[in-house]
């Protein structure tokens, strides 16, 4: 019977839009099938459908409706709901018992913007149509207009940019969103960013560095282009820098450098530098709609869904 493990999670950095942690006692197998899980598997708002009553800007339906499903609809619980996210107060559309939409599948958003001439000798800037123009019949769902107070500090536009109107132009239509996963259409991703690396372990062997003299120390600290080693000068020590775990890419100039220096081909290295088979140091990027928190708890609660699906389907089996 294989070895029961306990995985943990360790909070490195965490803002609203960007999570670093560390995943631990646990193998690749659970490290990919998390970071797959955040990328398709997390259920999220996003603009579906699109029913135009007038354009006439320069871009067709088609494209502006391609540019709604890339805005990020933000789900934010009333008082009343907190604690909750969307997949517990929206159910996916392909789930839901309705015949086209309601209320428990879909948010509906209305767009009416008119550039208005009022004199033939106006020169006119041209008009921006964004995300801040979109009106939400819930009170909890809205556009996600700016990832950061930064960004929308150093935006030029009062949101996520749709299209540019010249003067006597209008745009006018009602956009459906609905609940899904990035598995149905990628618009339905919450991540920008779902990456993981190998924790590296390593070894510095004392005994075959003490055969080194300290330019030779130093040569192979400065041969590293990631610089993971630190030579302290006074006890002439060559250690891993504190931040060895962040920089650390496994680059062979380190080994190309190791074997030029040994006085034979079967000595051992002087540093060896390995990945890790049970940590592994995760980033993650939000799009908005949801924060970046919140991606990796509702990643775990799709994990243990399943699992606790698989564990019934393997009960009914054994009852058959």
């Amino acid at each position: 019977m294989p070895n029961q493990r306990f995985p943990k999670v360790e909070i490195l950095e965490l803002r609203a839009h960007e999570i670093k942690f560390i995943l631990s006692d646990t193998d690749t197998s659970v490290a990919n099938t998390l970071r797959r899980i955040m990328i398709a598997e997390v259920p999220t708002m996003a603009i579906d459908l699109v029913e135009f009553k007038d354009n006439t800007t320069v871009l067709n339906d088609e494209y502006i409706a391609h540019r709604l499903g890339l805005i990020p609809i933000r789900y934010q619980p009333v008082d009343s709901m907190k604690g909750c996210d969307a997949s517990e107060s929206f159910v996916t559309h392909r789930e839901c018992m309705c015949y086209e939409r309601c209320t428990r599948c879909s948010v509906e958003f209305e767009l009416d913007v008119s550039y208005k001439v009022l004199s033939d000798e106006d020169v006119l800037a041209p008009l921006t149509v964004s995300s801040r123009d979109l009106r939400s019949n819930h009170e909890a769902v809205a556009p996600a207009h700016f990832l950061s107070q930064d960004e929308q500090d150093e935006a030029q536009d009062e949101g996520v940019a749709i299209v540019k109107m010249g003067p006597g132009q209008k745009l006018k239509f009602k956009a459906v969103a609905r609940l899904g996963i990035a598995k149905e259409h990628s618009k339905w991703s919450p991540v920008a960013v779902a990456t993981y690396r190998f924790w590296p372990v390593i070894h510095i062997n004392d005994e075959q560095m003490a055969t080194l003299s300290l330019e030779q120390k130093q040569e192979l600290v400065d041969t590293c282009p990631d610089r993971i080693l630190e030579l302290d000068e006074v006890t002439g020590e060559v250690r891993a820098v504190e931040n060895a775990w962040d920089i650390c890419t496994y680059t062979e100039d380190l080994d190309f450098a190791q074997a030029a220096m040994k006085k034979r081909r079967e000595d051992e290295d002087f540093v060896t530098v390995t990945q890790s088979t049970d940590r592994f140091i995760f980033s993650v990027e939000s799009t908005g709609v949801m924060d970046a928190d919140e991606i990796l708890l509702s990643a775990l609660k799709v994990l243990k869904n399943r699992l606790n699906y698989l564990a019934q389907e393997l009960e009914n089996l054994k009852d058959m």
